[in-house]
């Protein structure tokens, strides 16, 4: 396991790989980006931001989802996976905020969980990409990098990452830290064929160290 100082270099390293790193689901206010999060569960930002391309331009506000028949929603979504689901679970969470929210998406982790089809990991990217609160949302990428630099341990859990990861990194630096994660796991440290050899971290990195043992033999 990494120490704190060992943590501090991979937090320099990943700032200056990837300073910009922000969100790449588009969106222009709070409600857009609750349903692109909730479209993106297990489907990548590139096919997300193509479908809300045009959904977007259609449903403006919460009653647009609720008014329209669920089939139609459903074309609208059909190149996403699990569409059926997500359809219904966006016409949920829209008719909750409309009774619950005034139509207003909430800003706390705590009432955003209590949506529809929104679990912890979209209440944290919710908040803090939408109304800046600090938070480490835990997706695929984020799991994978944690637990390859040893920052986590292989046996954790996702919510037992995200609390190692807030436990371990300045809070100031959570929602940073959040998306250059997913930046390096998404561009870099890939599922397959991460770029081991050329990685500023490999001299921390036992597993980036195996994998180029391994690569010798």
């Amino acid at each position: 396991m990494l120490n704190r100082s060992q943590i501090k270099i991979v937090l320099d390293s990943l700032e200056n790989m990837f300073p910009h790193a922000d969100c790449e689901l588009e969106h222009e206010n709070p409600f857009e980006l609750l349903v692109a999060v909730v479209l993106s569960a297990q489907c990548t930002d590139a096919l997300v931001n193509k479908v809300t391309k045009d959904l977007f331009k259609k449903y403006k506000t919460p009653e647009d989802y609720v008014n329209v028949p669920l089939e139609e929603l459903q074309q609208d979504i059909r190149s996403i996976g699990l569409y059926r689901n997500k359809s219904k679970n966006i016409r949920k969470l829209s008719q909750m905020l409309i009774d619950e929210y005034d139509g207003e998406v909430p800003s706390s982790k705590e009432e955003l969980e209590k949506l529809a089809g929104v679990g912890r990991k979209t209440a944290n990217v919710v908040s803090a990409v939408a109304f800046g609160e600090p938070a480490i949302a835990v997706d695929t990428h984020v799991e994978r990098v944690s637990k390859r630099l040893g920052i986590c341990r292989w046996k954790d859990s996702v919510l037992e990452v995200e609390k190692t990861l807030m436990r371990k990194i300045p809070k100031e630096e959570w929602s940073a830290t959040h998306h250059r994660m997913i930046f390096f796991g998404r561009y870099h440290c890939k599922a397959q064929n991460p770029q081991c050899e050329v990685c500023p971290l490999l001299e921390l990195c036992r597993e980036g160290q195996k994998r180029m043992k391994k690569a010798s033999k």
